[in-house]
């Protein structure tokens, strides 16, 4: 039986033993949403990176760069974190150099772990089909907000938790794990609701984002599978 595990802020990863496991990272609003999103629209590769300096000598360099720190687009950038920028026509074959203010970090934390992917509600039943087709444990890494807890993270691992479990090949191996998906059952009778109380959605609210926040929360838009290896995102298509 294989076993999930959820590590609800990455601060904690370095008390989980990583070896042989597919790390899942977690951004709902909105990092690995927006990625999901660059490969749904055709974008070819994705360097996260952490710094705003390193993003800056990428754009030097002709690529194209989203940045952006605290909700807000950089000036020198070429997308800020909404996903509605991110059109086929801006991305479609290109290489899309991406810092944020939480998600990148998370994602280079992962950098040398042995599996890597980068999940959302968008490709929820994809990502659920690959895990079952690995032969691996798990662990759900929540990126948070600056260090804390992020419940839309919490609710996502609550419900990709549940779903593995259901399909037997597949048990909770820690309270986190448990804990996540008792978030997900108050808040799956109405998902936008239950997250309206979270820090997150009123930030995102207070700056006129809500048409984001439903798009992040809409399950299945895409099949494909963003797969961290070294320093760049490419895609596994089911």
């Amino acid at each position: 039986m294989k076993t999930i595990e959820v590590c609800i802020v990455p601060s904690l990863l370095n008390l989980y033993d990583t070896k042989n496991k597919v790390i899942v990272i977690v951004d709902i609003f909105r990092a690995t949403s927006i990625i999901c999103t660059m490969f749904m629209n055709g974008a070819s590769k994705v360097i996260p990176v952490e710094s705003l300096e390193i993003a800056k000598e990428y754009k030097e360099k002709g690529f194209l760069v989203a940045a952006e720190r605290n909700g807000k687009k950089l000036d020198f950038a070429d997308f800020g974190n909404s996903p509605f920028e991110f059109t086929p026509a801006k991305v479609k074959g290109k290489t899309i150099v991406y810092s944020t203010t939480n998600g990148t970090n998370t994602i280079n934390l992962c950098r040398n772990f042995d599996l890597v992917v980068i999940s959302s509600f968008l490709n929820f039943t994809s990502t659920v089909n690959f895990l079952i087709n690995q032969n691996k444990d798990i662990i759900i890494l929540c990126s948070g907000w600056e260090g804390n807890l992020c419940l839309e993270d919490t609710v996502f691992a609550g419900v990709l938790s549940e779903k593995l479990i259901s399909t037997n090949l597949f048990l909770a191996q820690d309270d986190s794990a448990l804990n996540s998906m008792d978030i997900w059952n108050h808040a799956k009778p109405d998902i936008t609701k239950y997250l309206s109380k979270s820090f997150q959605f009123k930030r995102l609210t207070k700056l006129g984002m809500n048409d984001i926040i439903k798009y992040c929360l809409t399950f299945d838009k895409t099949e494909i599978i963003p797969v961290l290896t070294g320093n760049f995102i490419g895609k596994h298509q089911l």
